[in-house]
């Protein structure tokens, strides 16, 4: 059940990153209420599955995915660069993230 909390704060993080490129200095109040909404959820999630799981890889993983959605999302919806190099690079971030779940070890 952590591993699922964690996943889940940190598609939070991916939602709290997005909002923040519209936020407008916290000037647009949907959009930051969005991001604190965000920020709040993905911290507590973060919080409660780390009780489980090595604070280290907990905080690794949750930062990976967040990592991970938010170049994912720049590129969809924000026509950002999908060069090769940077898709292997991603690539490389799931694996890591992988590698850490598959490591983690009975403690979870």
């Amino acid at each position: 059940m952590a591993w699922v909390l964690l996943i889940v704060g940190g598609l939070f993080e991916i939602g709290f990153t997005t909002c923040l490129r519209h936020v407008e200095g916290f000037r647009n109040i949907p959009w930051t209420l969005g991001f604190l909404a965000s920020v709040a959820c993905s911290m507590t999630l973060l919080e409660i599955a780390s009780r489980s799981i090595a604070m280290g890889t907990a905080y690794a993983v949750w930062g990976g995915i967040g990592a991970l959605g938010t170049v994912v999302v720049g590129i969809v919806w924000f026509g950002e660069p999908a060069s090769l190099v940077r898709l292997l690079l991603i690539a490389g971030v799931v694996a890591c993230i992988a590698g850490l779940k598959l490591t983690a070890g009975a403690a979870a």
